[in-house]
Parts: C-alpha cells; structure tokens; sequence
C-alpha cells in the first residue's frame, strides 16, 4: 500500500531513500543504495517522549543519507483494516509529512516483523539477541518491500507504451 494521495507526490528517483518502521519505543532506520535496488538496515532512533524531537533526529538521518524520500511502515491488519496502530502510524506520517524535507510513502508492513526475525534466526540470533536489530531489520524487510513493488510497477508501465 503506497501514498497514493495526489497531494502526496510520490518519490522521486533517483536518490536514496530511508525507509522508517514507527515503533513505541523505537523507529528502526533502513536505506536504500542510490538505484533504489537494494535495502540495507542502517539504525534504530530510539524514541524520546518527544515527538518533535524524534522526527529531528529522523531529518538528520534523511540529511545525513542525502534521500530523496522516506517509506515508513503502515501495520495494516491482517484482513486489511485500518485499525488502531495504523491509524496512530498515518498520523505520525502527517506530522512527518511537515517535519520532513522530503516526500513520505507509506507500505504495507504486514507481517515485517515476523519475516526480519524469521531472518535473524536463520543466521542465528536469539530472541534476546534480536531486540537491539530487529527494529532495523524490520525497517529493511518493508523499505526492500517497497523497492520491489516499485520496481514490478515501473516493469508494468514499461509493457504497456
């Protein structure tokens, strides 16, 4: 599910983009290589109790990278709902939307957890040794979800000229 929302350009290309994964506690930070091909984990933000604050610190990471936008999660329910962690995540993209000097897509984050730590125990980490990654890990599971349903519509378009 990406912004579709006409006041909401989408992304331009080409560039890096950071892809966010809006915990309680903590904003896991992935980003893209400047092709948008591939995700790679970069941080985790830990959550202040200051809002304002928190998307400072996400537009010093978007600074940082130089992106040209941000992809962050949007934890639709499994029947594909907005239900209440949804609707508080779509909040947060509109404060973002004016925090941000750049362009914020949301996607369907279903299930990112659950795939990040299915990958970390394949390469053998714990649950306890999860926590300090998983957030990030999430962030890349839904920004590389993001890179490859753009990329399968951009193919789409091209088939069809």
């Amino acid at each position: 599910m990406s912004s579709a929302n006409p006041s909401h350009p989408p992304i331009a290309a080409p560039g890096r983009v950071v892809g966010i994964d809006l915990g309680s506690r903590r904003i896991g930070v992935a980003v893209t290589d400047s092709a948008q091909l591939v995700a790679t984990a970069a941080s985790v933000v830990r959550r202040s109790g200051n809002r304002v604050a928190d998307h400072r610190a996400l537009a010093q990471l978007v600074a940082d990278y130089e992106a040209v936008g941000v992809v962050a999660g949007l934890p639709v329910s499994l029947s594909g709902h907005i239900g209440p962690a949804a609707a508080a995540a779509l909040d947060e993209v509109e404060e973002l939307r004016g925090a941000l000097p750049v362009e914020v897509e949301t996607v369907d984050e279903r299930l990112t957890t659950q795939a990040a730590a299915r990958g970390l125990r394949a390469v053998g980490r714990r649950a306890r040794q999860q926590r300090p990654v998983i957030d990030q890990a999430a962030a890349t599971v839904l920004l590389q979800t993001w890179v490859e349903r753009r990329r399968q519509a951009a193919g789409t378009t091209r088939g069809r000229q």
